[in-house]
């Protein structure tokens, strides 16, 4: 504020100053305007030879003389003098208009007199006419200003700084309170609100807005807290039965079946090492606009057909060892009946080496049996081709992942089949991925929660089987990572979910 009245005062200096200095030409330029008039129209009588004597003048403010070229006064007003004139001859170049200033004492007036000349002719001869005027009125004008704007001026200053403080404290009030309202939040590491001011300003906008900033922090906060709760919870599981079975191994001593031990500690390690990697890979995806660019690429063209047999070939089919390939499009007949495309949602953990966890754990709603997951039949895994070949743009080793999360909880949930099936894009933007199960299903109610990282169902969290609920999460990340979506919808019986995943670019 003081800056602000330090700045207020500079500029109402210097517009006083631009004020008396155009106060004072302005009255100057009436003086010289009324002084040529004047001398004008006694120069039009000059060359009439129709000089009066004594010459007429308005007003007793103007003088006149008409001055030959020896300097001796042919003629003059009432009041001027008739002897001495009031420009030297010596001053007058006998050319042009000219104004000059002489002082008052030789003419008999008070303070600076200005005078100006005009040449004429009177009877065949060059004259000069000669007009003065005082300027004592301009210059008392020009002081009653100053002395006005040098007692207002400190007192004007003085009521803008009041007027500025009472203002900016009434604006910066609310502000004050954002401040300390902030300062608590942070002292005491607490969610909280900031105060909202009743006026619909600036100010009112920027605390709904850092009120709304809070919340998404704390929810951030929340979500993090029961992320990490969550990991140390799958790690530790872990972990402790491994102690568990090295006390037991060592308690028994040589009784210890060390070979069964050392089968369910890599049972255990490879878990552990699954769960680090997917942790890892989430870690990386949050991560994803510092590594857009490495993303794209990394992206190259994919043929889901393809793509679609060799993730199924990880699960062969109960009494073979490749999975059935049914070559689809208008005129190719189907080996069996085609199931139309559903995908099973399940827990997580891949069954072979190379899969990944898949996210949402039992896709059954409480009290309904999963038929497939305990089983001791796996599901036979189906793949429905398109016509002719299917291209996609991705990452291939992020496209493989999402499907062999998928088709893990399928043939984890499934009663007795997994349809792979692919459908070209109808639209030209995205081609149709469908991954189906005929297990139980998932409620609709839980379809958007089963995405959500170590999101699983009840009974999910029960079974030994059951993985981390991190699968759906990573299959939703890369899918949006790569510009396409997932859903999940009814398969009756069982669950679809679908992919939509971009055609690849013409290179036309």
């Amino acid at each position: 504020m003081v800056l602000g009245v330090a700045g207020l005062s500079v500029g109402l200096a210097l517009g006083g100053v631009v004020l008396l200095v155009a106060l004072g030409w302005t009255l100057q330029r009436t003086v010289d305007e009324e002084a040529f008039r004047t001398a004008d129209a006694v120069a039009r009588l000059a060359g009439e030879n129709a000089l009066p004597d004594p010459l007429p003048v308005a007003g007793g403010q103007l003088r006149v003389q008409v001055v030959d070229s020896a300097g001796r006064i042919r003629a003059a007003s009432i009041d001027a003098d008739r002897l001495v004139p009031m420009v030297r001859p010596d001053q007058l170049t006998g050319t042009g208009r000219q104004r000059t200033v002489v002082p008052g004492q030789r003419l008999g007036w008070e303070g600076p007199v200005r005078v100006v000349a005009v040449p004429a002719r009177s009877a065949g001869e060059p004259v000069t006419v000669l007009v003065g005027r005082s300027t004592v009125d301009v210059r008392h004008a020009t002081q009653a200003a100053r002395t006005v704007l040098l007692v207002a001026f400190p007192l004007l200053v003085g009521l803008l700084a009041v007027v500025a403080w009472r203002v900016v404290g009434a604006t910066l009030r609310p502000v004050e309170a954002l401040r300390s309202g902030a300062a608590e939040i942070t002292g005491r590491d607490a969610a909280g609100r900031l105060p909202v001011p009743a006026s619909q300003d600036e100010i009112h906008r920027l605390a709904v807005t850092l009120n709304d900033m809070l919340d998404r922090l704390a929810a951030a906060r929340a979500r993090q807290r029961s992320f990490l709760a969550d990991a140390a919870h799958e790690l530790r599981s872990p972990m402790t039965n491994m102690r568990t079975e090295l006390e037991v191994a060592q308690r028994l001593g040589d009784r210890t079946d060390w070979p069964a031990v050392a089968a369910d500690l890599l049972t255990d390690t490879e878990r552990l090492g699954r769960l680090v990697d997917d942790l890892l890979l989430l870690a990386r995806l949050d991560e994803e606009p510092a590594q857009q660019v490495d993303h794209l690429r990394a992206a190259e063209p994919v043929e889901l057909g393809a793509l679609l047999t060799e993730v199924a070939a990880r699960w062969p089919a109960p009494t073979a060892a490749a999975p059935a390939l049914l070559p689809g499009g208008s005129g190719g007949a189907a080996a069996e009946p085609a199931v139309p495309p559903q995908a099973a949602l399940a827990a997580d953990p891949p069954v072979s080496p190379e899969s990944t966890t898949a996210g949402a754990g039992s896709a059954v709603s409480p009290g309904v049996t999963a038929v497939g997951s305990g089983s001791a039949v796996s599901p036979q895994v189906t793949v429905v081709t398109a016509a002719g070949p299917v291209w996609t743009v991705g990452v291939p080793d992020e496209l493989r992942r999402v499907l062999g999360n998928l088709v893990d909880n399928a043939v984890r949930h499934a009663r007795t089949r997994v349809v792979l099936a692919v459908e070209p894009a109808a639209d030209g933007a995205y081609h149709l991925v469908t991954v189906t199960d005929d297990g139980p299903g998932i409620p609709v109610a839980d379809r958007e929660r089963v995405f959500r990282r170590f999101a699983r169902l009840d009974e999910g969290r029960a079974r030994d089987a059951g993985g981390a609920g991190l699968g759906l999460a990573i299959v939703r990340e890369l899918v949006r990572r790569g510009g396409g979506t997932v859903t999940l919808d009814d398969a009756h019986p069982g669950l679809t979910v679908r992919l939509h995943l971009p055609v690849l670019p013409d290179p036309d």
